[in-house]
């Protein structure tokens, strides 16, 4: 089976894994999906996210994090560019999402960086995905 987009993959298993209320899911490895989960355990959407090499093959361990109440801390991820249609902003349009409750993960030149960090260093670059 192979997969086209690797970050869409992900961000679908993790949204699958938070209904299911599982505590913990496998992703597929690919260096922009590993940049995406270490942001995301950064900003505190997820517990842990760490490689795990299986001979040649990689995948992602990530353990999910969940609310007193048992609920997914993740209200919404989407995937804003896609293979088929690219999303590009400059650093204005990525200052805040959702009040700043919310998370823009931008590719720049510098990396893969969440929006506080492309705004601070002033650059844009193309909106992987949007979580809050």
């Amino acid at each position: 089976m192979a997969i086209n987009d690797l970050v869409s993959d992900a961000l679908t298993r993790v949204r699958n894994a938070g209904m299911r209320r599982l505590p913990v899911t496998t992703l597929v490895h690919s260096k922009s999906v590993e940049a995406v989960a270490n942001i995301l355990v950064e900003k505190g959407y997820l517990e842990s996210a760490n490689v795990v090499e299986d001979g040649v093959k990689k995948t992602i361990k990530v353990v999910l994090k969940y609310n007193d109440e048992g609920k997914t801390v993740i209200n919404e991820m989407k995937r804003v560019s896609k293979p088929g249609r690219r999303v590009y902003k400059g650093k204005e349009d990525i200052k805040r999402f959702k009040n700043g409750y919310g998370t823009i993960i931008v590719s720049t030149s510098h990396g893969v960086l969440a929006n506080d960090k492309a705004f601070e260093l002033g650059i844009g670059g193309e909106v992987m995905c949007t979580i809050w």
